[in-house]
Parts: C-alpha cells; structure tokens; sequence
C-alpha cells in the first residue's frame, strides 16, 4: 500500500467504513477526471489584456504594488529600484528557477544575491510565479525544487516576477494551466496581497504570518 492508501484506510477504520467498492468509486473518480467548472464571474471572462488590468488592481486593492516591464532585462533594474524606494536592504535569495537564471542580475552589481530557500533573517525573497488570477488579483506559486515554498513565507519581503502571459481569467482556468504543465505538485500556495490580519480590535496588521510586502514585476511577455 502506498503511504496515501494507508492514511485513508487508517480513517475509514476510524469511522468504521469499508472500502469502497468499484460501483461506489465509479461516479467519484469520473468526477476527477472531468474537473468540471463551477460558477465563474463575469468580471473574468474578459479579454486578455483587461484580465491583466484587472489583475493589477485587484493586486493594489490587497495592498501589493505592481510594476510592469519590457523584458527580463529590465528585472534587475526594476527590483533595485523598488529595494530602494522601500529603503529595503539589497540582500535577496532568488528561487533556482531557469527563468530567474536567464535574469541579467550582473547588471545591477550592488544587488547581493543567493540562490535558494529562503531562511529566518532574509528580508527579501524573489520568485517565479507560476499563473495568476485577475478574478482576485491573486498569485499561484506551486511547490517546486525550483520554486521553494520557504521564499513565500519566511522574508519579510517577497517579489514575484510574472510573465503577463500568465495571467488567466477565473481560478478553474490556473488549475487547468497546472494540470497541463506537470500535474499537482506536494502542495499550491495562493497568495492574494501581502500577509495581513485584523483579529485585534479590528486593527489591520501587516506581517502577520508572512510577508509584509508584496510587490509582482510583471513582464510584457506578449500581451494581447
């Protein structure tokens, strides 16, 4: 049995159920199969380059900031820019993604960069974002050996570089785009503008339990 078998077997024992048969099985897995979609808001169904003017102010709404880019060679540049405007320190680990390799970083040399996870006293991580959702302004960052869930979390500061051409419509369409590029990874994280809660007194705090700053350089990758 494989570890996933034995968790559920260990949980039908528990709610002392048997296993379900073929017959049983039949309808739930022809569901999975099919990933049919579920109500999907007008406000997405709309052309490509109105889903990433969406997607940025939905982005703004939740307290992140945007920033759009000819190419990957205006990265660098665009992330230095931001550091500084922030007084933020120019330290950052970078995922191992080979999108992010491809970056001209020797062009900004006062740019200190390593390359990896992210540990408790980086205060600035860079990411390749996998898709995004204009419906919600919301970033999709699967778990990756070259995309690092510890650079989402851990820093108080993260950035996501994202080709405008990932930008999608509705959530069932990233999910489509996941599926189609690999399959389901250990885990997805979404991520809709920097970490926040208002649990006292109502009072917003930033930084509660991740991030405090979210900013996305978006590159014009071919936008229609």
């Amino acid at each position: 049995m494989t570890p996933k078998e034995q968790v559920l077997g260990s949980i039908r024992r528990g709610l002392r159920r048997s296993a379900l048969s073929d017959e049983q099985a039949a309808p739930l897995r022809q569901r999975v199969a099919a990933h049919p979609r579920h109500l999907i808001p007008a406000r997405s169904r709309i052309d490509h380059a109105a889903q990433i003017t969406l997607f940025i102010a939905n982005v703004t709404k939740e307290y992140g900031t945007v920033i759009r880019v000819g190419g990957v060679a205006d990265v660098p540049g665009a992330i230095s820019d931001y550091l500084a405007s922030q007084n933020l320190p120019s330290r950052i680990v970078v995922a191992p993604h080979p999108a992010l390799r491809d970056v001209p970083w020797h062009d900004r040399p006062l740019l200190e960069i390593r390359e990896g996870r992210a540990g408790p006293l980086d205060p600035v991580s860079v990411t390749q974002g996998f898709a995004a959702i204009a419906e919600t302004g919301t970033l999709m960052l699967p778990s990756a050996p070259e995309r690092p869930t510890t650079l989402n979390l851990l820093p108080d500061t993260a950035i996501v570089v994202l080709q405008a051409s990932r930008v999608v419509g509705p959530y069932e369409d990233a999910w489509d785009l996941l599926r189609a590029e690999g399959g389901m990874p250990r885990n997805v994280m979404f991520v809709t503008g920097p970490s926040r809660s208002a649990d006292i007194e109502q009072t917003l705090e930033l930084g509660a339990h991740g991030p405090r700053n979210l900013h996305v350089v978006l590159i014009e990758d071919h936008v229609s």
